[in-house]
């Protein structure tokens, strides 16, 4: 942690993450916190999982999506937004967008699971499919919104959409009291740093870690390096951290706020998702596992520590 010169100068405060957390009232759901008497006894930590598999949409991201949505002018609502997304920020920016009137139209990878692009476009968005090996989302997204004179509103690297996602570290806070430590799965960084912000405000002496497949560990390179790495197409099963590298808001702000970043194997991923589904009786999704995994396989220690873990999300592709 830097001084408060530094702080003043980063994109998003904790004011942003409680004015986020206003505007949603009514919008996102509270999201239960589970615990597992089992999974304490196997970590030796009293473990709270705040579980964004039940947000709308099943993920967290509806958070970030709809304060982005909300904080439009009225001229850029009517005209309409535009994201690129595979899966999990395209549902929240189809869904936000029906609940607040904005078309909404996403650019996705001809790839994308089915269920995915079905999904999105059950909540009423127009999908723009693409060859990722010919034109990357971004140039085909500039391209478009400038064509259609739409506002696109990115997956992560948006101050907006990092307030609102600090929302879900804000509510279990709130409801639990003062933590040792907070657990986040990172992708591109949006939760981890919105995570980080009202963690660090709200219990300054909790630990942050974000956490990322081994397989794709450019934000842990990122953070010990102090300077921002790549990966291309990683191959893991946790398609939300395939992003390929930390954004221009997101990278100061996990450098600022988070602890540490580290990494598990895609055995852990796969175990944990056995765990949560078999004794917590619930759904999660391999990038949402990413937290607990790192407790479950012993990657990160916290014996008789009182531990936040961020259960990202809940939508697993079963035909895969």
């Amino acid at each position: 942690m830097t001084d408060n010169t530094a702080q003043n100068s980063l994109p998003v405060s904790f004011a942003d993450v409680e004015a986020a957390a206003k505007r949603l009232q009514g919008k996102a759901f509270k999201t239960p916190v589970l615990t597992s008497a089992t999974f304490n006894s196997q970590t030796n930590s009293q473990v709270f999982f705040k579980c964004e598999n039940f947000q709308r949409t099943g993920s967290f991201k509806f958070r970030g999506a709809c304060n982005a949505l909300m904080q439009l002018s009225a001229a850029e609502k009517q005209r309409g937004v535009l994201t690129f997304s595979s899966g999990n920020h395209a549902q929240a920016i189809a869904l936000a967008g029906k609940l607040l009137g904005i078309p909404a139209t996403v650019v996705m990878p001809a790839d994308a699971p089915q269920v995915k692009q079905e999904a999105t476009r059950g909540y009423g968005a127009e999908i723009i499919l693409y060859d990722r090996s010919e034109i990357s989302r971004e140039e085909l997204a500039t391209k478009i919104a400038g064509e259609r004179d739409l506002t696109i509103v990115p997956p992560y690297d948006d101050a907006r959409v990092i307030a609102g996602q600090g929302t879900a570290a804000l509510e279990l806070i709130t409801e639990i009291g003062k933590l040792d430590l907070l657990l986040v799965c990172c992708g591109g960084g949006g939760l981890l740093s919105g995570c980080a912000i009202a963690a660090k405000t709200l219990s300054p002496q909790c630990k942050v870690i974000g956490v990322e497949p081994e397989q794709a560990d450019d934000a842990a390179r990122s953070f010990r390096t102090k300077t921002l790495q790549t990966v291309s197409n990683p191959d893991t099963i946790a398609d939300g951290a395939r992003t390929p590298y930390l954004g221009k808001l997101t990278f100061p702000l996990v450098l600022h706020y988070a602890d540490d970043i580290v990494t598990v194997s895609e055995e852990a991923i796969r175990q944990t998702m056995f765990f949560m589904w078999e004794r917590m009786k619930i759904v999660v999704e391999p990038t949402g596992v990413l937290a607990a995994a790192a407790l479950l396989d012993g990657v990160v220690k916290a014996e008789n520590a009182k531990v936040g873990v961020i259960v990202s999300g809940g939508n697993v592709d079963f035909s895969h």
